[in-house]
């Protein structure tokens, strides 16, 4: 049997109602091993950011299953659902989500509050700064660090609780060229250090190809590079 990560399974998203409505995902089937390092790739408006706001448990399909770990997030109430992302994924979003009241090391830790922030979570989130280049800079508040210290401290804070998958919506949207390529080699080693499941939106054919796996998206709809207008990808 296949250790799966994610599991998608006909996934709907129907927006609006009628003459209307949009189609954002239209019967997705998707399968991910755990460890995997995944790309998302499409048109703006393909359903990219939806897919993963519905893995994620962030919104709800209009009709399918979304399996994480083996637990059904859509079969889950408000409650449960709070659980699986503190517990279960981690975020990383193109505007990097930080406190700017907070420095470095307490933005980290703000997914650990609702569970209280003992010494063992400091210090991992202290290591966890420090693996990614940020040992020097823990004190330091978001107003004082470049946009690639931001990501670097925002892949810290979705790997603080320890979970199974961290979902990355355009991580190096806001980034440079150089500062992307190496936020995403980091990432690409952390995938392989901890064996995390990546699952990564992005628009830059040279982020997909360092991914081990490229999945394409059209009109709501799985697809190939050639029928995404990614031709070069394929």
């Amino acid at each position: 049997m296949r250790d799966l990560s994610v599991d998608v399974r006909r996934l709907t998203r129907i927006y609006g109602q009628g003459r209307t409505a949009v189609k954002a995902l239209d019967e997705v089937d998707l399968a991910v091993e755990r460890g995997g390092f995944v790309a998302i790739m499409g048109p703006s408006g393909s359903g990219k950011s939806t897919l993963l706001n519905m893995v994620g448990g962030l919104d709800r399909p209009t009709a399918g299953e979304v399996y994480v770990g083996g637990v059904e997030v859509t079969a889950q109430d408000e409650s449960q659902l709070y659980l699986i992302r503190r517990q279960r994924v981690g975020f990383v979003f193109q505007a990097f989500h930080l406190s700017p009241l907070l420095n470095a090391l307490d933005n980290v830790l703000l997914p650990a509050l609702p569970v209280g922030i003992n010494r063992a979570r400091r210090e991992r989130a202290t290591h966890l700064l420090e693996r990614v280049g940020m040992g020097a800079r823990l004190k330091r508040r978001p107003a004082e660090l470049s946009a690639g210290e931001q990501q670097r401290v925002a892949l810290a804070r979705a790997l603080i609780m320890d979970p199974d998958l961290v979902l990355a919506d355009e991580p190096t949207g806001n980034l440079d060229t150089r500062t992307g390529t190496e936020v995403i080699r980091l990432v690409e080693d952390l995938n392989s250090e901890l064996g995390k499941t990546f699952l990564i939106v992005t628009h830059d054919p040279r982020i997909a190809r360092r991914c081990h796996r490229i999945i394409y998206l059209r009109d709501g709809r799985l697809c190939t590079a050639a029928e995404a207008g990614l031709g070069e990808l394929a």
